[in-house]
């Protein structure tokens, strides 16, 4: 009987040893195919679809929801389907002129083989199952097996279509225990959508089809077989296809509280402990990451009020007009890539080698992230070159990286990729903050509440809209002055705003 072959749970990425069983997709007798998701899984910062490398029927589940798991630690056991079934599974990838779908092949009329056929079919049958042991391609938080990443090779040569079709019949080796580890430690970076299967690996590369410029209609991004159709009936770029409907958002379950006896009480206050939290997932990673920006960041704030009245009188004659009008965020998400331009000290990162030197890197972008608050805890989503962005462009991909977040499904590239990071905290009612700095960015600007306040315009005292803007900063890659540059610049710009807003 063929032995189970056992998937570990996969390196997630962002630092991060463990993960959250939220949910499975599969139950123990189903038959699963490569690439098919079996199980979602709550990451640092999102809900992310665990696919599966091997195709055959689930023998066991290693665990249940609301269980965590660490890394490397066994996730489900599949049996591999018999030979005859790996076999038909492993059609020949049709050429562009005779693409149809999969199950047109199947029934009764199917012409019998040629013995010409039947040996090209079991080459076929070989080369899909030497493509599935160097590993599906799967890619999860920016890591994939070796498929994924083009250094899988072969175990054994090629045989020819004879020997191939006497060995049909038998069955493939399972991987080593060094095998299962190797795909554990590949990285493939910014590929979360990029979930493929021999088969269409194949298929893609036979046609010429580039899979990273394929936007997958499967759930979670992956790239299908219909997928690489599409790209090959294409003769002038066309609108992308419609994505597949995607399933409701599995709510994570709430963290387990351990209740503690009633004895149970605290030796330095005296009182009685009524609960203990575990501190993972979400809280974890923030957590990690603000230690390390305190321990390794000479930080330092500054601050200034500023008179919004203007801006907020601007954003209401567009409304006047019946005009479609950005939020307040994506104003001023303008006004910083705009200052981030004139100041770039402020758009880069520290990288230290192992010999204890350190190098300023800058960027040719910019990468806005904001803070975004979720059910699963403060998240920051990144908007990727944000200085070729309008007001009204960066608004609409602040609400679609907000509403993508709160749904558990940002990608890692949405969520790890940012420069210089924008918060606004007004929205808890606040009027200020000096903010911990996103590590490894070297700068956070912080906008607190827009109130009522006194103000003296023209010489007169007026009631005006004024909030406060502060900016803390990594001390190591500018001075005050730089700092002071910049967040006056921007506080010129709320006060000012019509100048830099003529792209609207």
């Amino acid at each position: 009987m063929t032995e189970p072959r056992v998937f570990l749970l996969p390196d997630l990425g962002e630092g991060l040893t463990e993960a959250e069983l939220i949910s499975w997709h599969v139950s123990v007798g189903d038959e699963i195919a490569v690439d098919q998701p079996i199980a979602e899984v709550e990451t640092a910062k999102s809900a992310v679809e665990v696919p599966s490398p091997y195709a055959g029927i689930v023998a066991e589940l290693h665990g249940k929801p609301g269980e965590t798991i660490d890394v490397g630690k066994p996730l489900i056991s599949v049996t591999p389907l018999s030979t005859g079934a790996a076999a038909d599974d492993a059609a020949p990838a049709p050429s562009p002129d005779s693409i149809r779908p999969a199950d047109d092949a199947a029934g009764s009329g199917r012409p019998e083989a040629t013995p010409g056929a039947a040996s090209s079919a079991a080459a076929e049958a070989e080369t899909y199952r030497e493509e599935e042991k160097a590993g599906s391609g799967n890619v999860l938080i920016g890591y994939g097996t070796p498929g994924g990443h083009g250094v899988a090779r072969r175990t054994r040569a090629r045989k020819s279509s004879v020997a191939v079709a006497d060995r049909a019949d038998s069955a493939a080796p399972e991987l080593s225990k060094e095998d299962e580890l190797a795909l554990l430690r590949t990285r493939v970076p910014g590929k979360l959508g990029a979930v493929i299967s021999p088969l269409v690996r194949r298929m893609a590369r036979e046609h010429g089809v580039d899979l990273g410029e394929i936007s997958g209609s499967g759930d979670s991004g992956l790239i299908m077989r219909r997928d690489v159709e599409a790209a090959l009936r294409t003769v002038a770029p066309a609108a992308a296809p419609e994505a597949a409907p995607q399933a409701e958002p599995v709510e994570a379950p709430s963290a387990p509280v351990e209740s503690a006896e009633p004895r149970d009480r605290d030796a330095r206050t005296g009182l009685a402990i009524s609960a203990r939290t575990p501190v993972r997932g979400v809280r974890k990673a923030v957590a990690a990451n603000m230690a390390r920006s305190r321990s390794e960041i000479p930080e330092a704030t500054v601050w200034v009020d500023v008179d919004a009245t203007a801006l907020l009188d601007l954003r209401e004659g567009l409304k006047a007009t019946g005009a479609e009008v950005p939020g307040l965020l994506a104003f001023i998400a303008r006004f910083v890539t705009a200052g981030l331009k004139k100041y770039p000290e402020l758009n880069t990162r520290i990288e230290t080698s192992g010999d204890g030197s350190q190098e300023i890197v800058s960027f040719d972008g910019i990468n806005l992230g904001f803070a975004a608050q979720t059910d699963r805890g403060l998240v920051v989503p990144s908007v990727r070159g944000a200085e070729k962005l309008s007001a009204r462009e960066l608004d609409a991909e602040i609400r679609r990286l907000t509403q993508v977040a709160r749904d558990g499904k940002a990608t890692p590239a949405e969520l790890g990729s940012g420069t210089f990071t924008l918060n606004n905290y007004g929205v808890f009612g606040v009027d200020g903050s000096a903010a911990i700095i996103n590590h490894p960015e070297v700068a956070i600007l912080g906008m607190g509440r827009i109130i009522d306040k006194p103000w003296v315009v023209n010489g007169e005292l007026a009631v005006r809209k004024v909030t406060e803007l502060s900016l803390t900063f990594d001390h190591r890659v500018c001075d005050g002055g730089t700092a002071g540059g910049f967040l006056r610049f921007v506080a010129d710009a709320i006060e000012n705003p019509q100048g830099l807003l003529l792209d609207l």
